[in-house]
């Protein structure tokens, strides 16, 4: 007699199926159970069992509600135990998030940013003085130090000047006594950011462990 075999295509599909099978059947065990108490005992069982194979959940604060939720779709919302959440609906489950609005205001120079673009908008409103020309400054470096994150060979400070004159409308402008950075102090400030100041401080300390190796084995 041949035995007949149990394909998992045969089978019930699975509702949620990184539990499996096995949690699967579970839930189907508790929904068969007719005395609620022992049915509601069956249930946090499973929340248990559930809650150790996705234990990735726990570093969310609300894990054991989402949980009792993965277990009331498993039981396609006909589960009817003590939960201490309100159970979830099958309509809002199959709701879709609203979309998420976007800003759609345009930014004149990409390269630049829209950071740029307020802070010469701050700078345009700010009496005329000593710190608003070092603001001028300031804002005028960071344009050339963005600049250069797209553009690693160079860029004259003229392109810089009249960007800024452009972004202002006319109204920023640098004193004559002012002068931007060099542009290999920005590139050697990039060259030397956090990432390589990070490697430097590894490669010191590496040193110094094969150093003290070589001390000791002495």
């Amino acid at each position: 007699m041949q035995a007949e075999l149990d394909y998992n295509t045969q089978r019930t599909p699975l509702i949620i199926t990184e539990y499996g099978r096995h949690v699967q059947r579970m839930v189907g065990l508790c929904m068969e159970e007719q005395d609620r108490a022992k049915r509601t005992r069956m249930a946090r069982a499973i929340v248990q069992t559930i809650g150790k194979l996705n234990p990735q959940l726990r570093s969310n604060g609300d894990s054991e509600r989402t949980l009792w939720d993965h277990l009331h779709v498993m039981a396609e919302y006909k589960l009817d135990v003590d939960c201490p959440f309100p159970p979830p609906s099958a309509e809002e489950r199959a709701s879709k998030p609203a979309p998420v609005a976007y800003p759609k205001t345009e930014i004149r120079f990409g390269h630049y940013g829209k950071l740029v673009e307020r802070m010469i908008a701050e700078c345009i409103a700010k009496p005329e003085g000593a710190e608003k020309a070092a603001f001028t400054l300031a804002i005028a470096n960071q344009m050339k130090k963005q600049f250069l994150v797209w553009n690693r060979d160079s860029v004259g400070d003229g392109a810089i000047l009249k960007d800024l004159q452009e972004l202002s409308k006319g109204l920023l402008r640098l004193a004559p006594d002012q002068q931007l950075t060099h542009t290999e102090t920005l590139l050697q400030a990039q060259r030397n950011g956090p990432r390589n100041a990070v490697e430097t401080m590894r490669k010191r300390n590496n040193n110094g462990k094969k150093r003290r190796r070589k001390k000791n084995r002495y």
